[in-house]
């Protein structure tokens, strides 16, 4: 979209705009909460002029209440062919890579990395880790596959998990609002250090632990996002894709469905619902300028906090699907087929 810094800028005329037109290809930003509204933005504490980020590529994934009050008001319908829309944009056609950042003084999920270690995915032992592992190739990911690129090829279903970096040093206290300029320096920090590997490619997530904001509106306004800086490789500046990925279980009414864990970690149970939001959305709009519906919802905007058939788990939990041996409860994602709609495969 040539325009979507507007989703940031909380004026009463674009509430009017979204509420009035059924037909805009560039959505304006309505205040987050308010029913109806065409976008999911939030005032960012870091958003204007902060060094090497492109402000209108934010795209947050709303809280409980706000999501399904926009849904009900609207967002997720249609409008004509399957209800979501290319615009020019790249997508990441050759398989979705992703790197996990831990940044905090301890292991933030049980099983996870030490602190201040790095390594591939494999030696990832927490929860996160496992889904990460296991989502590329999955029937749901295949949702995906649905959607093209400029050339009209489908997206590969694919996920790789290729690192981590549990990165101790700096970390910000609890309530500590951190601006996406810090956060692109602290991930700059580890492309100088070699603690990570630079890839245009990979979806670096950042997490952090207990009520550490990042970004300035965790658990009021959005519970995790994605979008794209700048760094330095080797003296030329570079794009790096990244998603701002909290604690979401600090805010559970706001950021989890409040239902039983089925594996026993309510945190990393919460946190992989986030995590498919943001990696689904960085696949299909990397840059903010591919894939998103009239009112500028990205695929799993249309289908957040929505979950399809559900079942019981062995220990008493609540799921919808199965990756890897593992029972895990997840939001639908929209299809680009037909005329479209919430599933939980394709």
């Amino acid at each position: 979209m040539t325009n979507r810094a507007l989703r940031f800028v909380l004026v009463a005329a674009a509430l009017t705009a979204a509420a009035c037109t059924d037909k805009q290809s560039s959505p304006l930003a309505p205040s987050s909460g308010s029913a109806g509204s065409a976008q999911p933005s939030f005032s960012a504490n870091s958003a204007s002029g902060a060094s090497g980020l492109d402000v209108a590529a934010i795209h947050v994934m709303q809280t409980k209440s706000d999501a399904l009050s926009n849904a009900a008001n609207g967002a997720s319908k249609g409008g004509g062919g399957s209800g979501i829309f290319y615009h020019g944009g790249p997508v990441l056609q050759a398989g979705t890579k992703v790197a996990a950042v831990y940044w905090a003084a301890s292991t933030i999920y049980a099983g996870g990395p030490a602190a201040g270690t790095v390594g591939t995915g494999s030696g990832d032992g927490s929860l996160v880790g496992f889904f990460l592992s296991n989502l590329g190739g999955s029937p749901y990911f295949n949702i995906n596959h649905s959607y093209t690129d400029g050339a009209g090829q489908a997206i590969v279903n694919s996920v790789s998990y290729t690192q981590f970096w549990a990165n101790n040093a700096s970390v910000p206290a609890n309530g500590q609002s951190v601006t996406d300029a810090q956060m692109i320096a602290m991930l700059q920090t580890g492309f100088t250090s070699g603690a990570l590997t630079y890839d245009a490619g990979t979806l670096y997530h950042i997490f952090t632990a207990g009520t550490v904001n990042l970004g300035g509106g965790f658990g009021t306004q959005y519970c995790a996002y994605h979008t794209h800086g700048t760094v330095s490789i080797g003296g030329v500046a570079k794009t790096v894709l990244y998603s701002a990925m909290p604690y979401t279980f600090a805010f559970p009414t706001a950021c989890t469905n409040q239902t039983a864990s089925p594996n026993g970690d309510a945190a990393a149970d919460a946190e992989v619902n986030v995590i498919a939001h943001e990696t689904e959305e960085t696949t299909t709009d990397m840059m903010a300028n591919a894939w998103y519906d009239r009112r500028g919802y990205e695929n799993a905007d249309k289908c957040a906090w929505t979950w399809g058939t559900t079942y019981k788990t062995s220990n008493g939990g609540v799921a919808n699907m199965n990756l890897g041996g593992k029972d895990f409860l997840v939001q639908q994602n929209w299809v680009n087929s037909g005329s479209g709609g919430c599933v939980l495969k394709f």
